[in-house]
């Protein structure tokens, strides 16, 4: 394969919700963490992450959304390369910073022309024209930066594009121990909606590899995508 393989690695409810409910304010991981009957093992969500893969697709809006803009201590440094797809852009300087001190690399991947990657030595910019092709990013990827593997932690519609274009090859969920509701709340697929029967081939059709259940009543759920 001449582009890396990737995994979409997320924490969602029973009902498929990857938030809370259809406001910023809301954010699992701020919110789940005081509820009682999820805190107690959301902590195993954490630590299956740090066994994924050493790069890392994330996007500028949900980083923005957890306040990295506003940190004002810099973390230690990881061996992680991130790779943001950010076109807004949503972070700012500060938020560039913080990145560059916890990667081992930095990617922005932008169709804004105003981006700037802030003089940091492990910080680079893919620019694309009017919108991203994400087939050609994956390829650039493996090719340029030896990403064999990336892990995606994007929000819904990012992850719709991904399934549209066949673009996720593993589904590794943690799902936890709660019912959300909410047509408007974010889901672990959102995007493009099939209409009619010529569309069915645009399903991700998948086989379970394992389900462990883990504790406090959550599951881990990992499963190929085989169409």
């Amino acid at each position: 394969m001449n582009r890396s393989i990737n995994t979409l690695f997320m924490l969602m409810s029973l009902d498929g919700k990857i938030s809370n409910g259809a406001s910023d304010n809301l954010d699992v991981d701020k919110d789940w963490k005081n509820i009682e009957g999820l805190k107690e093992g959301l902590y195993q969500y954490y630590d299956i992450e740090q066994t994924t893969d050493l790069f890392s697709l994330i996007t500028g809006k949900v980083m923005a959304k957890i306040g990295v803009n506003e940190k004002t201590v810099m973390p230690n440094k990881t061996e992680v390369t991130f790779i943001i797809i950010d076109n807004k852009p949503h972070l700012t300087e500060n938020g560039i910073r913080y990145f560059s001190h916890l990667s081992k690399e930095t990617i922005i991947v932008t169709t804004n022309k105003n981006y700037s990657n802030y003089n940091y030595s492990n910080v680079s910019i893919i620019y694309y024209e009017n919108n991203i092709d994400f087939l050609d990013l994956f390829i650039c990827l493996k090719r340029d930066y030896d990403a064999t593997n990336v892990t995606i932690q994007s929000g819904g519609t990012l992850n719709g594009l991904f399934l549209r274009e066949r673009l996720i090859d593993y589904v590794n969920i943690v799902i936890a121990p709660v019912l959300v509701g909410g047509k408007d709340t974010p889901t672990l697929i959102d995007g493009l909606t099939i209409l009619n029967e010529k569309e069915l081939d645009k399903l991700g059709i998948l086989k379970l590899d394992e389900c462990r259940v883990l504790e406090g009543s959550y599951i881990n759920v990992k499963y190929k995508v085989i169409k």
